[in-house]
């Protein structure tokens, strides 16, 4: 029997992510707020787009979606036309939003009282990862309903774990954010600094990558920033999104993640600076300003 999935949410990330489905043989319907994307992504990957999410969930075995924040999680997944309300007996709903731990147990509590299955799923491997299928997804939900929907997932993941209950899924990738700001910031100091010593700043992380300082940062990273160029996926307004739902986990759970706090700061300079939408490694640049 055929599978029939849903896809909430055609951004940079959910766009490709339905197409994967799409040419795995899955029958995909597709809803997002701004019709003509749908519409773009149906002609696209011979899917059908729908004019509600109501119609969209229907019939869905799956459903998926891929938004912004919590409030627009609250927005699809909620009310008389939301997901929760129309999707068919059983169905499982696997989230792939960045957002708080809180929401995904509320939104899972809700699904269960309608006999729905919810993961939380965010993501982690930006645009790119996306677009050619090698994102690393890190689930929380029940063991049954992450069997169920795995191998789905896995046409556009290169890794899929599941890390616990509802909730999981999200302070994972919370782990992952916490990781990255130090990272980034990290290298943006140190190539910086070799950039003011007036070191040949890219055989000096030819050098350097090769021992304890490796990273997929600066593998993938540094020659970007040493060329200044920050247009390779996932956005400042976004990290600071992401670094202001760690924070507030932290508040609660009581970790202190002193750098990171210091670095969301740091991205508030860069927005300052007008990179909103410049990505993650644009950290460098307020050093060159203030230097």
């Amino acid at each position: 029997m055929k599978v029939t999935a849903a896809f909430i949410g055609l951004g940079i990330m959910g766009y490709p992510m339905a197409g994967h489905l799409a040419n795995a043989g899955v029958e995909v319907q597709v809803w997002n707020r701004t019709a003509a994307k749908a519409n773009t992504w149906a002609a696209e990957y011979q899917g059908k787009a729908c004019e509600s999410i109501a119609a969209t969930v229907d019939n869905a075995d799956f459903v998926f979606t891929c938004v912004g924040a919590d409030t627009d999680l609250t927005e699809v997944y909620e009310g008389s036309d939301g997901i929760i309300a129309n999707a068919k007996p059983g169905a499982v709903l696997v989230d792939h939003t960045t957002a708080s731990a809180g929401i995904a147990e509320k939104l899972a509590q809700l699904a269960r009282a309608r006999n729905l299955e919810f993961i939380d799923a965010p993501v982690s491997g930006g645009q790119q990862g996306a677009e050619r299928g090698q994102l690393t997804i890190m689930c929380g939900s029940e063991p049954d309903a992450f069997s169920q929907a795995k191998p789905l997932m896995e046409h556009y993941s290169k890794a899929l774990n599941l890390m616990g209950p509802v909730g999981s899924g999200q302070k994972t990738k919370m782990v992952n954010q916490i990781a990255i700001a130090g990272l980034v910031q990290g290298l943006s100091e140190a190539l910086h600094f070799a950039e003011q010593a007036e070191l040949d700043v890219r055989k000096v992380v030819d050098v350097i990558s090769k021992g304890a300082a490796q990273s997929w940062q600066m593998e993938n990273r540094s020659g970007t920033m040493i060329d200044g160029e920050f247009e390779h996926g996932f956005a400042v307004d976004w990290m600071r999104k992401d670094l202001a739902i760690c924070l507030e986990e932290a508040r609660k759970n009581g970790a202190r993640i002193p750098v990171a706090a210091l670095v969301d700061q740091f991205y508030g300079d860069v927005q300052q600076m007008g990179g909103n939408r410049w990505d993650t490694s644009s950290l460098i640049q307020r050093l060159r300003k203030k230097g």
